[in-house]
């Protein structure tokens, strides 16, 4: 299976594990991190026990790091989600992708090529038709969201630094892992109980965001960050359509020019970018 294609379904699953967030708005960040790491680190270890593997891996500090800075970004995007429209949200943390080629270019020197700097300019013009200027949102959960979108990125460039030392599976364990050492105090300190429908929603989320972490680990392993991040912007696309069929939340006309703009450069940033490398590698 191709990188791109593991980016596609990753960002399918997640939509499906933001969207079931904003069905839990009486429950803190820190337990809904807390009960996906639960479902996840189980998941984890059953199919690292089958694929024979440790689940410690062999480097562990970068592992380590991998896992806090996926904590972090968790916490500060789960609250962005509870207290903003998901698209908005969703746009924020899409920012995602630029930071990711940026740090890749300075610390795996992966730098993109001009033309898909192009690419990523007109992802993110297309990321303010889609959105504009949301007044529902405060400059303080804006920089909330912003914060979550570095750390991911911080996160991303961790995953591939690892492609060479630690298995997939390994690397994915690591992220509820360290989710639990995190989430699992706070919890204790702050619990609220889930009543009914909110137990099925969060072995949702875990089960979801299992899947969601393993095809994108694949995706970053196997392919360098500046061909294929620009796909996480479909995620955005995603996100429009499902707060416009569930949540009602409203779409402006310029918003499907948007959405346009954004599927054909994360499509073209991919092709492009494959056939540069192919081309520095055979000259």
């Amino acid at each position: 299976m191709s990188p791109a294609l593991c980016l596609i379904i990753s960002g399918l699953c997640f939509v499906v594990v933001h969207a079931s967030v904003k069905f839990l708005p009486g429950l803190p960040a820190h337990e809904l991190v807390f009960f996906r790491a639960l479902i996840s680190c189980s998941l984890s270890l059953a199919a690292l026990r089958l694929a024979r593997l440790s689940p410690w891996g062999h480097n562990k500090k970068m592992l380590l790091l991998r896992g806090f800075a996926g904590t972090i970004a968790l916490l500060l995007y789960f609250r962005t989600l509870q207290v903003m429209p998901l698209a908005s949200a969703v746009t924020i943390q899409y920012l995602h992708p630029i930071f990711t080629v940026i740090l890749a270019g300075i610390f795996l020197k992966e730098k993109p090529t001009w033309l898909q700097w192009v690419f990523f300019a007109a992802s993110f013009g297309g990321v303010l038709l889609v959105e504009g200027f949301d007044g529902r949102v405060t400059p303080a959960e804006a920089l909330v969201g912003v914060a979550a979108a570095m750390s991911s990125a911080v996160a991303y460039n961790l995953i591939r630094a690892l492609r060479t030392e630690d298995h997939a599976l390994v690397v994915v364990f690591y992220l509820p892992f360290v989710n639990l050492l995190v989430t699992a105090p706070l919890t204790m300190m702050d619990w609220v109980m889930p009543q009914g429908y909110e137990w099925s929603i969060l072995i949702l989320i875990g089960v979801f965001t299992q899947i969601a972490q393993y095809f994108m680990t694949l995706a970053y392993q196997g392919e360098r960050a500046s061909n294929i991040s620009n796909l996480n912007y479909l995620g955005i696309v995603y996100a429009l359509v499902v707060g416009w069929l569930v949540w009602n939340e409203s779409v402006e006309p310029m918003a499907f020019i948007g959405m346009g703009i954004i599927t054909l450069s994360a499509i073209l940033s991919t092709r492009f970018g494959r056939a540069g490398a192919v081309t520095s590698r055979s000259s």
